[in-house]
């Protein structure tokens, strides 16, 4: 079974590397260009992880979309995408799991999704609440 990821993001070039990157490496993924957009996917999708851009229709649309995926009986994994990585702990008060920071090395965004998607399904598997304490990773651009 192929885990579905969503990922949400205003910048469509981000979407559609973020997209083919882990399309290429087994992940299904569904796309949306807005906060709005993402939270109607979540309603009507069932998915193991959402990594959300922070500022899309407002500066924190990124919360918006944690929340709803929060709300969601099947509890996905999260984690915010941002440039700004100056937000302090807010968005671990959030509910989000982890911080992604752009520009991003391909090899760290994809080791620190699988760290993320199998901490929560352990947690998800002894009942644990998922933690407020999040991992931030900053994801440093490759160059070739």
């Amino acid at each position: 079974m192929k885990r579905r990821i969503l990922v949400a993001d205003d910048e469509l070039a981000i979407l559609l590397t973020l997209k083919a990157i882990l399309e290429i490496h087994g992940f299904e993924v569904d796309t949306a260009g807005s906060a709005k957009e993402a939270i109607t996917k979540l309603k009507s999708g069932n998915y193991h992880m959402v990594i959300t851009d922070m500022k899309m229709e407002r500066d924190h649309s990124g919360y918006d979309v944690i929340r709803a995926a929060k709300g969601m009986g099947y509890d996905p994994a999260t984690a915010i995408l941002t440039a700004f990585p100056m937000l302090g702990s807010e968005w671990k008060q959030e509910g989000a799991q982890s911080m992604l920071v752009k520009p991003m090395n391909t090899d760290d965004l994809l080791r620190q999704i699988e760290a993320l998607l199998i901490q929560h399904e352990d947690q998800k598997q002894q009942g644990l609440p998922a933690p407020g304490k999040g991992s931030r990773t900053q994801i440093a651009k490759k160059t070739a």
